[in-house]
């Protein structure tokens, strides 16, 4: 999992082997497949062909999958997360996909197996796996989408406590979606006569979210898995709220590792309601152990009936 992290830095490289020249029948066939697309699309695609420098990848990617998006669904692509969901939020059926997979095969002259989407659900899935495929990196493993079912059964964390309704995993992150229903205990006293999402409470979710990545997204070393009772709250950094949340709102939540090295794991998160930010936390620190390994013993506030201190209750509102 690490060398996962690691690798994102180095997207800005160009793809092994030389680009072909690019000549001004290249440039031609490239603006009549790219009219419909944005000139940004067309620009970032000459580019890469001139130098094959894979950071024109996104711009390409996303200029092509929104010629393919109806007009009313494209404001999703501005400033995009990359768990936007290409089914559910872009209403990309399997016969666009194929139409964008086509026009993708042309512009970066690639071939791509049928067999090779049927684990793409989201952008950020896309994006990684035709960057994958033109540097000659193995292909990543697929996405895991989790129900609240699944959620609650892997995770040391319950309700009413369990702050994620669903989620999505993957190797380089995880996203989630918690609606606010007005319900929540403490909610009755926050505040008298204005239920307003407590910010620690907000973070405390985003904190769930790195325990579900911890164990779902593969960062145990080869032949070791996380133990979820090793899993508790260290710190963070950087905490910064930008608006109320309240009920009714959906909190769209999403982190990403920095860095992960036994017993440490450091992520930065983010909350959004809509396209609005909602909260950020720059780092995100959690301690854990693997299954066979006598577990790191941190000072923690004292839990109750003997269960496992949830992370809220060791973060200041």
């Amino acid at each position: 999992m690490a060398q996962a992290v690691n690798a994102s830095s180095g997207t800005n490289k160009p793809f092994s082997g030389s680009p072909k020249p690019y000549s001004p029948e290249d440039d031609a066939y490239l603006r009549e497949a790219l009219k419909r697309c944005s000139a940004s699309t067309y620009e970032a695609a000459c580019q890469f062909r001139k130098t094959g420098n894979t950071e024109h990848l996104p711009a390409i990617v996303l200029g092509i999958i929104e010629r393919y998006v109806e007009p009313d669904l494209r404001a999703k692509l501005k400033d995009p997360e990359d768990d936007l969901r290409l089914i559910e939020d872009l209403g990309i059926d399997s016969l666009t996909m194929m139409e964008i997979v086509i026009l993708v095969e042309d512009v970066l002259q690639m071939s791509i197996n049928n067999e090779e989407l049927r684990h793409l659900r989201t952008l950020g899935d896309v994006k990684q796996f035709i960057e994958c495929k033109v540097r000659g990196l193995p292909l990543p493993k697929p996405t895991k989408f989790l129900p609240i079912e699944q959620i609650a059964s892997v995770m040391p964390i319950q309700p009413p406590f369990l702050f994620l309704n669903e989620a999505s995993v993957s190797s380089q992150g995880a996203s989630a979606k918690y609606k606010i229903s007005g319900q929540e205990f403490f909610l009755q006293g926050h505040f008298k006569d204005n239920p307003v999402m407590p910010a620690s409470i907000m973070l405390e979710a985003l904190g769930q979210l790195g325990v579900l990545f911890l164990l779902e997204g593969g960062a145990g070393e080869p032949g070791k898995m996380v133990n979820p009772q090793t899993i508790f709250f260290t710190s963070c950094e950087g905490v910064r709220c930008h608006r109320m949340c309240r009920p009714g709102d959906v909190l769209n939540l999403s982190i990403k590792p920095k860095r992960l090295k036994a017993p440490l794991a450091t992520f930065e998160g983010a909350i959004r309601v809509g396209q609005d930010k909602a909260a950020i936390a720059e780092e995100i620190t959690l301690t854990f152990g693997y299954a066979e390994e006598v577990a790191v013993e941190l000072e923690k506030p004292a839990a109750t009936n003997g269960e496992s201190t949830p992370l809220a209750a060791v973060i200041s509102a």
